[in-house]
């Protein structure tokens, strides 16, 4: 196979996995009934005027499977960090004592259940989507190849193989969300 051709199949792999680990990250957002400080990822914090990640201003611990301690390095940062976990909107409300914040995950209904296992399913979606997309821009760098002495057997030869990379990754893709919908369905 010629090098240009191997360089945009490396290429795609690499993109393919950034949008593998992206769909992990989204999938451990979406909450199972179990306390994880995951649940927290992406949550911002006013730090003194700037936006910053709830992990760099206070220690997350998970003592049980329903609580989540949240312990500011800075005691003035309880109001803040309240107030940005109330805007993430994800669903607990945080109980600030003076000292930490604790939030206390509510067990999960069935039909709560129900609408996580649906968002579980569209977040897969989008993975699969994004690794599609790749493909197809993987497929297109490989025709724009053509005049650059490859012959159109070696062109044929790349889109098969980009193929069975997209294969792969739209399985791991699935595995995850299958992974996800069994956590969630889990009481």
């Amino acid at each position: 196979m010629n090098d240009l051709i191997k360089k945009q199949l490396q290429d795609a792999q690499a993109t393919m996995d950034k949008a593998i680990l992206h769909c992990e990250a989204e999938l451990t957002k979406i909450r199972a009934g179990k306390a994880s400080a995951g649940m927290l990822d992406g949550i911002m914090v006013d730090y003194y005027g700037a936006a910053t990640a709830l992990s760099q201003v206070a220690s997350i611990n998970t003592p049980d499977a329903r609580t989540i301690i949240i312990q500011p390095w800075e005691k003035q940062l309880l109001v803040p960090i309240e107030r940005a976990i109330m805007e993430a909107n994800i669903g607990i409300n945080p109980q600030n004592d003076g000292i930490i914040i604790r939030l206390v995950v509510p067990p999960l209904t069935e039909e709560r259940r129900k609408d996580l296992v649906k968002k579980v399913k569209e977040e897969a979606e989008r993975g699969r989507i994004t690794v599609r997309n790749i493909r197809k821009d993987a497929n297109e760098k490989i025709k724009k190849l053509k005049g650059e002495s490859i012959s159109d057997d070696e062109i044929k030869t790349g889109e098969a193989e980009v193929q069975k990379i997209t294969d792969a990754y739209i399985i791991k893709v699935d595995k995850h969300a299958e992974a996800k919908e069994k956590d969630v369905m889990t009481v």
